[in-house]
C-alpha cells in the first residue's frame, strides 16, 4: 500500500491536470470575447455609435492581442516558471483596480480632437490592462501545460480549441442571453466576478507547471531545442492566419452590404471562424487538409459566384457561409499541420496573431482608405485559391502563365457584350463564368498553381471592371456610397439601402423629393403641418440626399445631423442631387454623431426635430433610448414635435418608442403609410413615422388625422443606455 500510494496520486493528478488546463484556458478566452462587445456597448452613448467607433475598437483589441502574445513570448523564453506565475499574478491583481469596468471617471468626448485617437485611449484606460492579461493568457496557459508533465504534454494545440471553443461560448452568449435579460452595469459585475474567480484557476496551473519544470527541462536537455524558425516559415504561418481573417470580415461586409445588418449577421461568420479552430486543432481530427482540398474547388467555385452576384437570398447566404467554412478550415488545418515543436510554441502564436491582425487591419482600416468599394473580398477569393498550392514546384512559372491564359474564356462571359449572354440574365452569366473555373479546376487538378492563378486572374478582372456603369461609388468608415440611374432615376445608396433619389429630368427649378420624402408622404406631410404655431426652426437627424430642405418655406432656420462627411460632400454637390443647393443653400449642416453634438448645443431649440436615423439596416440604438429622447426634449421649443422615421426592413421600433413615451410622459401617434396609398406617386416610398409631444395639441396632424393611430401597448422594456435589446425589436 506504501508503495502504490504514490502511483495512485500520480495518476489521479495525469487525470486532473488537463481538466484544470482546459478550464483554466476555457474560461480565459470567454472573458477575453466577452469583454470586447461589453466595453463597446458601454462607451457608444459616450463616443457616439459610428461604424468608425468599432473599427477602432477592433483595432486596438488586435493590437492589445498581439502585445500579450509578445509578452508571454518573452516571458516564456527568458523567466523561470516561478517568476512567471509570480508577475503574472501581480499583473492580474493591479487589473483589478479597474474593475468594475466604466467609462472612467473625468472622461469627457472633445469633438476637436480625432475619435480615433480618443477612442484609443478611452479603451486604454477602461480595459487595457485587463484586457491585456487575458490576452496573454491563451499561449502562457500552453506554455504551462508544456512543462505540468500532463498527457500530451508534448504536443498542448488542444488546448487552443478550448479556449476558441470559450471564444465561441462568449459570442453567442453576449448577444442572445446577456444583453437581452441584463443590463450593461450588470453584465460588467458578473464579468468582474468571473475575472477574479480566474485568478485561482491561473494561480494553480502555474504551480502545476511549477511543479513538473524540472521533469520538463531534464527531457528538453536531452531532445535538444528545436531549430528558431526562419522569416520564410514565419510568413507561411502570418499568410495562413491572414486568408481566414480577411475572408471572415469580407463575408460579414458582404452579407451587410447585400441583405442588411440585422442581429447576429457578424456573429455568424466570426463563430464559423472560431469553430474552425475547435474542429481542426487537434491531431485527431479527421478533417484533414488532404480532404479538406478535395472540396476546396467548390468553395472556391462558390466564393467566385457571389463576388458576381449579390447573396440575395437567405439559401444563398448559408451556401456563401459554407464555402467560407471549408475554406477556413483548410487554412487552419494548414496552420495547424505546420505547428513547430511545443518550445517554439508562443513565437507561434505570436506569428498567428500578428496574420490575423494583419488581416483586420487590411480589411478594416487599409482597404476603405485606399479601395471606392469591397475590393478587399476579390482580393482575399484570390488568395483563397493558392490554398490548393502544397508547393510550387519547378513548373510554377509555365503552370502561371497557362494559368493565366485559361482565365480568358472565364472572363470572356464577364468583360464582353454578347447578345446570347445578355439574353440569359446576369445569374445565368455568372453560373456560367463559374462552370467554366469548376471545368479548369477539374482538368488541372494535379497542378493546381495553374486553377489558381485562372481565379486569381478572374477576380483581378473583375474588381477592375465590376462596376462600369455605375455613376459614383466611394466608401467610408459607414459603407460603400454609390450613385447609379436607372429608368430616368437617380438614386443613391449606402449598403443596399435606398438614402435619396433625383428625377433626371428635373435639371432646372425646384426638384421633387422622391421615395420617402415624396410630396404625398408622411415626412412631407408633418414638415408641412402648421399645427398651433408654424415651425421656426427645424431639425433633422440624418442627412441622405437632403430631400426635405424642398419643403422649406422663408423664414426658417433648417439644421441637419450627419455623422458622415462622404454624405454631406453628396448631398451639396449638384452634379449628382440638386434638393440641398436649390430649395436650402443657407441649412446649417453640423457633422458629427447627432447625440453628442446635441449635447454641446444647449442655446439651440427646435419646433420640430426629425429622427431620421433608423431607415438604414443597422439602427444607432444610442440614438434611441430614454437618455437619447430626453436630450430631444430639451432640444425642443415648447409646443415642439419630435418625428421618427421608422422605415426599417429589420427592426419594428415602434415597441421601444411606445415604452418610452409612457416612462416620459409623452403622448404619441402611429402611422404606417402602405404602398397601395400612395398609387399613381411616381418614386414614392411606404414609410412608418412615429410622432411624440408633450400634449395632444402639439401633435398637430397626426393628432387630428384619423389615419394615425395610437402607439401600441408597451410589451417590452425600457431602453436605456445601460440595457437595449435589440432581438426584442426584431421583425
Amino acid at each position: 500500500m506504501t508503495i502504490a500510494t504514490p502511483i495512485l496520486k500520480d495518476a489521479r493528478s495525469r487525470r486532473i491536470i488537463p481538466i484544470l488546463f482546459t478550464a483554466t484556458i476555457f474560461t480565459s478566452a470567454l472573458l477575453l470575447f466577452f469583454v470586447q462587445p461589453l466595453f463597446t456597448r458601454m462607451v457608444l452613448p459616450q463616443i457616439g455609435g459610428a461604424p468608425a467607433v468599432w473599427t477602432t475598437a477592433m483595432l486596438f483589441f488586435q493590437t492589445v492581442l498581439i502585445g500579450g502574445y509578445l509578452y508571454a513570448h518573452l516571458m516564456t523564453r527568458h523567466v523561470p516558471v516561478l517568476a512567471q506565475v509570480g508577475i503574472h499574478t501581480a499583473l492580474l491583481l493591479l487589473a483589478l483596480l479597474f474593475l468594475p469596468l466604466a467609462v472612467p471617471q473625468g472622461w469627457q468626448y472633445d469633438p476637436t480632437r480625432p475619435v480615433v485617437t480618443q477612442t484609443l485611449w478611452l479603451y486604454m484606460l477602461g480595459v487595457g490592462l485587463p484586457f491585456a492579461v487575458l490576452s496573454a493568457n491563451a499561449p502562457l496557459i500552453q506554455s504551462w501545460y508544456r512543462k505540468s508533465g500532463g498527457p500530451s504534454a508534448d504536443d498542448p494545440y488542444f488546448l487552443y480549441a478550448a479556449s476558441n471553443l470559450g471564444s465561441l461560448v462568449a459570442l453567442l452568449a453576449f448577444p442572445l442571453v446577456a444583453e437581452p435579460l441584463f443590463g450593461v452595469k450588470a453584465i460588467s459585475g458578473g464579468w468582474s466576478i468571473g475575472f477574479m474567480a480566474l485568478g485561482p484557476l491561473l494561480l494553480l496551473s502555474g504551480l502545476a507547471a511549477r511543479k513538473g519544470a524540472k521533469t520538463e527541462h531534464t527531457a528538453s536537455a536531452t531532445a535538444g531545442a528545436e531549430t528558431a524558425p526562419g522569416l520564410r516559415r514565419l510568413a507561411y504561418w502570418a499568410f495562413l492566419a491572414f486568408i481566414p481573417s480577411s475572408l471572415m470580415l469580407c463575408v460579414t461586409s458582404k452579407i451587410s452590404t447585400d441583405l442588411g445588418s440585422f442581429p447576429l449577421v457578424w456573429v455568424i461568420p466570426l463563430a464559423l471562424y472560431l469553430l474552425t479552430f475547435v474542429l481542426v486543432f487537434s491531431t485527431r481530427s479527421p478533417l484533414g487538409a488532404d480532404r479538406l482540398r478535395r472540396v476546396l474547388p467548390l468553395a472556391i467555385a462558390v466564393l467566385v459566384f457571389f463576388s458576381l452576384r449579390p447573396t440575395a437570398t437567405l439559401s444563398w447566404i448559408a451556401l456563401f457561409l459554407l464555402a467560407f467554412f471549408v475554406a477556413s478550415l483548410l487554412a487552419h488545418r494548414m496552420l495547424f499541420d505546420a505547428r513547430p515543436d511545443a518550445r517554439q510554441l508562443t513565437v507561434f502564436y505570436l506569428t498567428m496573431s500578428v496574420g490575423g491582425a494583419l488581416g483586420g487591419l487590411f480589411n478594416s482600416i487599409i482597404a476603405p482608405l485606399v479601395f471606392d468599394r469591397l475590393l478587399e473580398y476579390p482580393i482575399t477569393v484570390a488568395l483563397v485559391a493558392f490554398l490548393m498550392v502544397r508547393r510550387p514546384g519547378e513548373r510554377a512559372p509555365r503552370d502561371i502563365a497557362l494559368g493565366l491564359a485559361l482565365s480568358v474564356p472565364v472572363l470572356l462571359p464577364l468583360l464582353l457584350t454578347f447578345p446570347a449572354l445578355d439574353q440569359i440574365g446576369p445569374v445565368n452569366r455568372a453560373l456560367l463564368t463559374v462552370a467554366i473555373l469548376l471545368a479548369i479546376l477539374a482538368v488541372f487538378r494535379a497542378r493546381p498553381v495553374v486553377p489558381a492563378t485562372a481565379t486569381a486572374a478572374l477576380v483581378a478582372i473583375w474588381a477592375l471592371f465590376g462596376t462600369a456603369n455605375v455613376l459614383m461609388i466611394d466608401r467610408s468608415f459607414f459603407g460603400v456610397h454609390q450613385i447609379s440611374v436607372k429608368a430616368g432615376v437617380r438614386e443613391y445608396r449606402n449598403g443596399t439601402t435606398v438614402h435619396g433619389a433625383q428625377l433626371v429630368s428635373e435639371t432646372t427649378g425646384r426638384p421633387t423629393p422622391l421615395t420617402y420624402y415624396h410630396p404625398r408622404g408622411l415626412m412631407a406631410e408633418l414638415v408641412n403641418d402648421t399645427r398651433k404655431t408654424p415651425a421656426r426652426t427645424i431639425g433633422i437627424i440624418g442627412l441622405g440626399t437632403g430631400a426635405l430642405s424642398c419643403y422649406a418655406k422663408p423664414g426658417q432656420d433648417w439644421h441637419y445631423y450627419e455623422i458622415d462627411p462622404m454624405v454631406v460632400d453628396i448631398a451639396t454637390n449638384p452634379q449628382y442631387f440638386s434638393f440641398m443647393s436649390t430649395c436650402a443653400p443657407d441649412a446649417k449642416i453640423h457633422v458629427g454623431d447627432a447625440r453628442i453634438v446635441l449635447q454641446e448645443q444647449t442655446d439651440l431649440k427646435y419646433d420640430i426635430l426629425v429622427i431620421d436615423a433608423y431607415s438604414s439596416d443597422a439602427i444607432p440604438v444610442h440614438l434611441a433610448t430614454a437618455e437619447a429622447i430626453r436630450l430631444y426634449l430639451d432640444r425642443l421649443n415648447e409646443g415642439g414635435i419630435l418625428v421618427f422615421h421608422v422605415s426599417n426592413r429589420f427592426y419594428d421600433l415602434t415597441q421601444p418608442l411606445a415604452v418610452a413615451a409612457k416612462e416620459l410622459g409623452l403622448v404619441g401617434r402611429y402611422r404606417y403609410q402602405k404602398t397601395d396609398e400612395l398609387e399613381g406617386a411616381t418614386g414614392a416610398y411606404p414609410s412608418k413615422v412615429v410622432t411624440l409631444a408633450r400634449t395632444v395639441e402639439d401633435l398637430g396632424v397626426s393628432a387630428t388625422d384619423p389615419a394615425w393611430g395610437p402607439l401600441p401597448e408597451p410589451t417590452i422594456k425600457l431602453w436605456t443606455d445601460d440595457y437595449a435589446n435589440l432581438l426584442a425589436a426584431l421583425r
